[in-house]
């Protein structure tokens, strides 16, 4: 057991450029204990209060950058590199010289944080909540709370939002995912396991409240109160790799506790999301933007890896320009203007994918240039269907009428994918596509010889582009690794789309993924469903081609982020061949979003 639970909370006033406080510590209003927090603010904030700027999270607010994450601490702007730098928050040096005051809390159950660990459930956004009126309440603080932070300190955001906590004055979730189900857990109804062991495994329960030998691993310092058992760690967390296994519709109460209203968000927001996240974070970004209920919101959108753009010159000015708006009372770029009045700042700022330009290389992507709209998804977007033919072609027109049926070998992987593609003509003038995607098919699965029969069909698709000279284009996906132009998943037996839903719409149908709405699959039956493949951005050349890939497992740009848990896709439900069926009465096709010049 650990010692009892002690005020260690310093003040150094003398050793940085800021004030540092260690440990100062927020009482829960719930009376379950406490979160820890390190606070950097201006010296002049003592007798001259400053807004605050808020990150909690589970990464140690102890854990520097360069121990964190050594290789990606090295490319960080040197602008943003101070004694206090920190994964994916906001640098304490760069952010006390512009007049904010920075607080970094541990997580509950998490860091010096004592309590249940328990990342991004119910109970630890209302401890957020509980940090940032806090922040508001300090007397070094003006009131006003912003939030900023990438990737876990940006989807921690949306929920905060919601409950609207007094002070809360502006949020940027940059690159931050919105719905724990459909964005992060299980895409389509299907388990992504990988990822979530990876990070939990090497991100987050390295840093659990009472974990033994974290100084000695130079991996923040010890838990003040002393190590916890082996046992009692086990009991003070609930575990992600298990719980979203274990727990498969959103009418659970593992999910369902999750959910919130993005309609309650009401307070400004900066929204950014990035064109190469297809698999964790871009959905939310751009659906958080979609349904927030704030009057003053903002869709950015940014290319490069998810570390290290929020650093960018450029990028922490329109942050800066932002808070200063809605936190400051200065703006300078018509953040607070009225809505289409001639110096507002465009709701919707959006990077173009056109040319070849390599992945992970910040300079080349320089190259893509940005334009402004004044709403999402654009509404001069034409959307145009693209028909599957059973020559493998990807077509417009007229729907194909020949009947045949293609299959497919269910449960390929990414070292041997099993798959179909289909490749349009070259494009006869540039083209391009910005919006969300829809994919219709007509699918169905038929058993082994001798095997299993198959009672389920999982569905994998990608959005390739291929340049004039021939080669397939890479983007930057998350990690830097490359990636394609998008990617979509369904679970058949979760086809059921919600018509009468609110967030029902003709270009992304909606799912409500609870356990009433499993419907069966019986092989050799045919099944019409709308595949959502997440929105995305490109700029067809003359000459370049698109092609669509069907597939029953993860292929290539899936990186870390895979779809391979053996009991969520056993052979015994999934094993067989996949078929897509072509005739007059089986329509298959991609609605593209495509985009006419403006007038």
């Amino acid at each position: 057991m650990p010692n009892e639970i002690k005020d260690l909370h310093t003040v150094d006033e003398t050793s940085f450029p800021y004030v540092f406080e260690q440990n100062a510590t927020v009482t829960l209003k719930s009376g379950k204990g406490l979160v820890r927090c390190n606070v950097y603010r201006p010296k002049s904030s003592s007798t001259t209060p400053v807004p605050v700027l808020v990150t909690y999270g589970p990464y140690g607010k102890d854990i520097h950058y360069k121990d964190f994450h050594a290789k990606s601490f090295s490319e960080v702007n040197p602008r943003h590199k101070s004694a206090h730098s920190a994964w994916e928050t906001p640098d304490p040096g760069f952010w006390t010289e512009h007049g904010y005051a920075v607080v970094r809390a541990d997580e509950r159950g998490l860091g010096q944080s004592p309590g249940v660990l328990d990342t991004m459930s119910r109970g630890t956004s209302e401890a957020f909540v509980d940090v940032v009126e806090w922040a508001a309440d300090q007397t070094w603080s003006t009131g006003k709370v912003g939030l900023l932070g990438i990737s876990y300190y940006a989807g921690s955001q949306w929920r905060v939002a919601a409950r609207q906590p007094k002070g809360l004055a502006a949020i940027v979730p940059w690159e931050g995912m919105s719905d724990y189900y459909r964005d992060r857990c299980r895409h389509g109804g299907i388990l992504s396991n990988a990822f979530i062991k990876f990070w939990w495994n090497r991100q987050v329960i390295t840093n659990q409240y009472g974990l033994a030998g974290r100084q000695a691993r130079n991996w923040g310092p010890d838990t003040l109160e002393g190590d916890l058992s082996e046992d009692e760690l086990a009991a003070n967390r609930n575990d992600q790799t298990v719980d979203n296994a274990a727990n498969k519709f959103r009418d659970e109460a593992y999910y369902a506790s999750k959910e919130y209203d993005m309609a309650d968000i009401q307070v400004p927001l900066l929204s950014v999301g990035n064109w190469g996240g297809i698999l964790l974070h871009l959905r939310g970004n751009v659906e958080g933007y979609t349904q927030a209920g704030s009057q003053r919101k903002f869709l950015r959108m940014i290319t490069g890896r998810h570390d290290l753009p929020f650093y960018y010159d450029e990028e922490a000015e329109v942050q800066r320009s932002f808070l200063d708006a809605f936190l400051k009372g200065e703006d300078r770029d018509g953040w607070t203007a009225e809505a289409g009045s001639p110096n507002a700042a465009p709701p919707v700022s959006l990077v173009l994918r056109k040319g070849d330009v390599g992945f992970n290389d910040a300079e080349k992507e320089r190259a893509y240039a940005r334009r402004d709209e004044q709403e999402w998804p654009i509404a001069r977007t034409q959307y145009t269907k693209f028909y599957l033919t059973p020559e493998l072609g990807l077509a417009g027109g007229d729907t194909p009428t020949t009947k045949a049926k293609l299959g497919y070998r269910a449960l390929g992987t990414i070292d041997k994918p099993e798959l179909l593609q289909f490749t349009t003509a070259p494009f006869e003038k540039e083209t391009e596509i910005t919006g969300h995607v829809v994919a219709h098919l007509n699918v169905s699965v038929t058993p082994d010889p001798a095997g299993p029969t198959p009672s389920d069909i999982d569905l994998f698709v990608t959005l390739r582009y291929i340049s004039p000279a021939g080669n397939e284009v890479f983007y930057t996906g998350t990690a830097g690794d490359p990636v394609p132009l998008t990617k979509g998943w369904l679970r058949v037996s979760l086809r059921k789309v919600d018509t009468t839903h609110p967030k029902y719409r003709d270009y992304l149908p909606h799912r409500n993924y609870t356990s009433c709405d499993v419907q069966p699959v019986i092989q050799g039956e045919p099944y019409a469903v709308d595949v959502e493949v997440w929105p995305t951005n490109v700029v067809v050349e003359e000459g370049g081609r698109l092609v669509f890939e069907v597939s029953s497992g993860d292929t290539q740009g899936s990186g870390i982020f895979l779809h391979n848990d053996p009991t969520d896709r056993s052979p015994e439900v999934f094993q067989g061949t996949n078929h897509i069926h072509f005739g007059p009465q089986f329509e298959n096709y991609v609605t593209l979003p495509v985009i006419p010049e403006k007038n």
